[in-house]
């Protein structure tokens, strides 16, 4: 019988569809190889991206020139610039302002065909490192409200090149879907004198069925009204407002997490091309204690159609505790 679930946080409404469930060998057509070539990201191609704002050089090897690590540039066709001023105005009833921004691109290894769980766990830890840091330099332009890290791997899943890397994008203005999460978690703060985040890792843990992986200050599930099969959230146990407050030991055990749960995902469901992102609260607003930063990990395996765009809900083909009894068997 299918079930409609309502996610405790947003309110949104899911449908788990398990009359049509599906197995993970049902989704290894999504795979989808690196075919090489030209790549503005390998070594030696680094006059191809615009000048680097960070990297992390073991050699001390000169700026823009190989050595590196990791590197992060400008996006060479950014959605956002830091340039100008925001210059908000009103059109009758309609509202704009100009798209001042930062849009950044985090190559992750020089590595071209590696993926981000095919790094070493130090690898990882400078990726997810770097994102603190850049969060933490952006901060001190005041008119960027928002920090939003995500990363798309594979053609469907929105990316324009095949080589590893993430991208943040800083803001002006909240997005809508964080101002939903932030107002839901507050509501549910004002009834209970409780963080939603924390009490769901509480009782995740309690149930254990849909737990992927348990770590010391990490915890992996997979979410009770999930809108993809196989969607995983990583959270930290201890609870936390900003991801840029992340301490240094903690970056280590996250990076480890990643490492596992990642490389669970690439074995089960064949490498399949995914979508994440990291939620966090406004960078410019002070710790609170009815939000906590999450990284949301989606795998791209089933399409979104006309029901989805017309209704909100999604269809999803495969349940949590399904999911999670799988991956949790997986050796990575």
């Amino acid at each position: 019988m299918p079930e409609l679930r309502k996610d405790p946080v947003i309110g949104r409404w899911v449908i788990i569809s398990t009359e049509r469930g599906r197995r993970p060998s049902d989704f290894a057509d999504f795979e989808e190889k690196k075919k090489g070539g030209f790549c503005p990201f390998c070594y030696n191609n680094e006059n191809s991206t615009p000048p680097e704002i960070f990297a992390i050089r073991p050699d001390k090897s000169p700026r823009d020139k190989p050595g590196w690590t990791l590197r992060v540039v400008p996006n060479k066709y950014p959605a956002l610039r830091v340039e100008g001023q925001l210059n908000r105005q009103g059109e009758g009833i309609f509202d704009k302002m100009n798209g001042v921004g930062a849009h950044e691109v985090i190559i992750e290894t020089p590595e071209h065909f590696k993926d981000l769980a095919d790094l070493e766990i130090s690898n990882i830890r400078d990726v997810f490192w770097t994102f603190r840091e850049r969060i933490a330099d952006l901060k001190k332009d005041v008119r960027l409200k928002y920090a939003m890290i995500f990363k798309n791997h594979g053609v469907s899943a929105g990316a324009s090149l095949e080589h590893t890397h993430s991208q943040l994008i800083a803001t002006p203005i909240i997005p809508k879907t964080v101002v939903e999460e932030i107002e839901g978690a507050k509501t549910y703060y004002n009834y209970k004198d409780r963080c939603i985040f924390c009490d769901i890792i509480r009782q995740e843990i309690n149930e254990n069925v849909r737990v992927v992986y348990d770590e010391e200050y990490f915890i992996a599930i997979a979410p009770y009204a999930p809108r993809f099969p196989f969607e995983t959230w990583l959270l930290p146990k201890e609870h936390q407002s900003h991801y840029e407050k992340i301490s240094d030991e903690m970056l280590n055990h996250l990076a480890i997490i990643v490492k596992e749960v990642f490389g669970r995902i690439n074995i089960a469901l064949n490498t399949p091309p995914f979508n994440f992102v990291i939620h966090t609260y406004p960078m410019q607003d002070n710790p609170i204690d009815h939000y906590h930063w999450h990284l949301e990990f989606m795998p791209k395996l089933t399409r979104v159609a006309g029901f989805e765009w017309g209704t909100g809900f999604h269809i999803n083909p495969t349940s949590p505790e399904d999911a999670a009894q799988y991956l949790k068997q997986v050796t990575s």
